[in-house]
C-alpha cells in the first residue's frame, strides 16, 4: 500500500474546508446585494446548490470528471466509479487508495467544493424572480453536462488540457479554474439571464443592495476561502502554494484599487460595494494565473481586472439583459482577463517574458472553446426547463416578495414576514 503523506493530506483537507466556506460566503455576498424581500431566497439558492451538487458529485460527478475512461476527451464514464466504487477511490478491502501520498477520497472532497461554488455563482444572474424548484433541477443538470465535462477537459487530460490538441501550440494554463469555474459560470449566467428575462421594473425603478455590510462580510469570507481555492490547487504546502497565496492576495488588493479608481473617475464616489466587488474581480482574475505569475505581475493583473470589471458591470444596462448581481461583469469578464493575460504575464512562456505569442494564442483558444461549450449546454438546459417546469414565479410573488411567496419566511419582520410561532400554554 502506498505511503500516506499526513502533511499533504492535512493541507488538502484544510483547503477543501476553506473552499466549502466560500459558498456560504457567496450567500452573504449575493444576499446583501438583493432587495430585502428576496434575501432569503438568494441565500437559499447557494445553499440549495450545496445540497444538490454535493450528493451528485459522490454519485457520478467524480467519475465523470476524473475517471480513467475518457469519452473523446470531453468527459469520463460516469458509471466507472459511480458512488465512488470501481476501485479508483477505495480498494477491494474498502481501504482508501493513496496516490502520491494523498488519499483519493480527500481529493474527491476538494474537487466537490469547486463544483458546488461554480453552480452557486450562476444564481446571481437570476435574483428575485425564479422558481426555487426549477433552480435546483437546473443545478443538477448543469453540473452534470457543463461542469463535470469542463473539469475533465481541463484538469484530467481532456480536450483543453496539456494532453489535448491545442497543447501543440503551447501548454494551456488554468491553475485553479478560470475556464472551469468562472468563464463556465459567467457564460451560463448570461445565457440564463436572456432566457429568464428581466425583473419587473428593471431599468425603471431602483434595485439597490439592501445590506451592504452583508456584501462586505461575504467578500471577506470569499477572500478567506479563496486561499484554499488557489493555494490548495498547488496540491502541497510548498513554494508553489506560497506563490499562489501571495499572488491571490496581491491581485485582490490591486483590484480593489482598480475598481475604486474607476468608480471615482466615472461616478465621483468610491463605494463599499465597489470595494467588495473589486475583491471578487481580482480573485477571479488571478484564479487561472495564481501559479504562473510573479507577485508584481499579479499587481498589474489585479489593476486591469478591477478596472475592466467595474466598466463591464454597466453593460447590462447598455444591452438590456438583467444580470442581477453582475456575474457576467465580474466572473465572465474577470475569468477572461485572467485566462488571456496569462499569455502576456506568465513568467514561463509569457509574451512579456520573451516567450512569444503562442501561449497567448492557446489561452484565447481555450477560453473561446469553454465559452462556446458552456453557452450551448446552458441554452439547451435553460430552454428545456422553460418549456417544462417554467422559470418565473408569478408576477404577484415577485412584486410582493419571493421570500414569503416561495419559502414562507422573510428576513426581516418589518417586511411583514415575522415567523409564525406556536404558542405554548402553561
Amino acid at each position: 500500500m502506498a505511503e500516506l503523506d499526513s502533511g499533504l493530506t492535512a493541507w488538502m483537507l484544510v483547503s477543501a474546508s476553506f473552499v466549502l466556506l466560500m459558498t456560504p460566503g457567496l450567500a452573504f455576498f449575493y444576499g446583501g446585494m438583493v432587495r430585502g424581500k428576496a434575501v432569503l431566497n438568494m441565500m437559499m439558492m447557494s445553499f440549495g446548490a450545496m445540497g444538490v451538487v454535493g450528493v451528485i458529485y459522490v454519485l457520478w460527478g467524480w467519475s465523470m470528471s476524473y475517471g480513467s475512461e475518457s469519452v473523446g476527451g470531453f468527459f469520463a464514464n460516469p458509471f466507472e466509479q459511480f458512488g465512488l466504487g470501481g476501485g479508483g477511490v477505495f480498494d477491494e478491502n474498502g481501504e482508501a487508495v493513496i496516490d502520491g501520498g494523498l488519499p483519493i477520497i480527500v481529493d474527491v472532497g476538494f474537487q466537490a467544493t469547486f463544483a458546488i461554488i461554480t453552480v452557486a455563482l450562476i444564481s446571481g444572474a437570476l435574483a428575485e424572480r425564479v422558481k426555487f424548484g426549477t433552480w435546483l433541477v437546473f443545478a443538477g443538470l448543469w453540473v452534470t453536462f457543463a461542469f463535470f465535462p469542463m473539469a475533465h477537459m481541463v484538469w484530467s487530460g481532456g480536450l483543453l488540457s496539456g494532453d489535448g490538441p491545442f497543447a501543440g501550440i503551447a501548454e494551456p494554463v488554468d491553475f485553479a479554474g478560470g475556464t472551469v469555474v468562472h468563464i463556465n459560470a459567467g457564460v451560463a449566467a448570461l445565457v440564463l439571464a436572456l432566457i429568464v428575462g428581466k425583473r419587473k421594473g428593471f431599468g425603471r425603478e431602483p434595485m439597490r443592495p439592501h445590506n451592504l455590510p452583508f456584501v462586505m462580510l461575504g467578500a471577506g469570507l470569499l477572500w478567506f476561502g479563496w486561499f484554499g481555492f488557489n493555494a490548495g490547487s498547488a496540491y502541497g504546502a510548498d513554494g508553489v502554494a506560497g506563490l499562489a497565496w501571495v499572488n491571490t492576495t496581491t491581485a485582490a488588493c490591486a483590484a480593489i484599487l482598480g475598481w475604486l479608481i474607476t468608480e471615482k473617475i466615472r461616478d465621483g464616489h468610491a463605494t463599499s460595494l465597489g470595494a467588495a466587488s473589486g475583491i471578487v474581480a481580482g480573485l477571479v482574475a488571478i484564479t487561472p494565473a495564481a501559479g504562473a505569475l510573479s507577485p508584481v505581475g499579479s499587481i498589474f493583473l489585479g489593476l486591469i481586472a478591477g478596472a475592466l470589471c467595474a466598466l463591464a458591470v454597466g453593460l447590462k444596462y447598455k444591452f438590456g439583459y438583467d444580470d442581477s448581481l453582475d456575474v457576467v461583469g465580474v466572473h465572465l469578464v474577470g475569468g477572461l482577463v485572467g485566462t488571456i493575460l496569462i499569455g502576456f504575464l506568465a513568467t514561463d512562456g509569457g509574451l512579456f517574458y520573451g516567450g512569444g505569442f503562442n501561449l497567448t494564442l492557446v489561452q484565447i483558444i481555450i477560453a473561446a472553446v469553454a465559452m462556446a461549450l458552456s453557452a450551448v449546454v446552458t441554452l439547451i438546459i435553460g430552454l428545456g426547463l422553460k418549456a417544462t417546469l417554467g422559470w418565473r414565479v408569478s408576477e404577484e410573488s415577485e412584486v410582493s416578495g419571493i421570500d414569503l411567496a416561495v419559502h414562507g419566511e422573510a428576513g426581516y419582520e418589518t417586511l411583514g414576514g415575522a415567523r409564525k410561532t406556536t404558542e405554548v400554554k402553561a
